[in-house]
């Protein structure tokens, strides 16, 4: 009986080390993914900063593009991309998969089974 007992403790002690290992693995993990978000939080916000002082900078009025020559280059553009887009577009078929592996398929999975069958006869 007190081999049963021995064993028991082994058990109860064994299980104990790896709940604890786990849980010292869970919290350093947590806290690696805290660490991580504080630092993204920092790298974002200093970005921010960045971003503001250089819009505060680049305030200053532009020259723009005429709204009638925009319109005439995005329709050429977009007329450019149109035409090449129907060329290289693929033809859409369906090939019909050739009966010649289904039956090689279905031909070595029977003579597997009849060298299984005429294996076992052997014994």
């Amino acid at each position: 009986m007190s081999q049963f007992a021995e064993g028991g403790w082994i058990t109860v002690i064994g299980i104990t080390v790896v709940f604890a290992i786990l849980t010292i693995l869970a919290i350093v993990m947590y806290a690696i993914g805290a660490f991580e978000r504080g630092m993204t939080g920092r790298a974002k916000k200093a970005e921010e900063k960045t971003v503001e002082e250089t819009k505060e900078e680049v305030e200053a009025p532009e020259e723009g593009i005429p709204p009638r020559d925009l319109a005439i280059i995005t329709a050429s553009i977009l007329a450019y991309l149109a035409k090449k887009a129907e060329v290289a577009r693929p033809l859409p078929f369906k090939r019909k998969v050739s009966d010649a592996w289904r039956l090689y398929g279905l031909q070595s999975g029977m003579n597997e089974v009849e060298n299984f069958n005429y294996e076992m006869r052997k014994w």
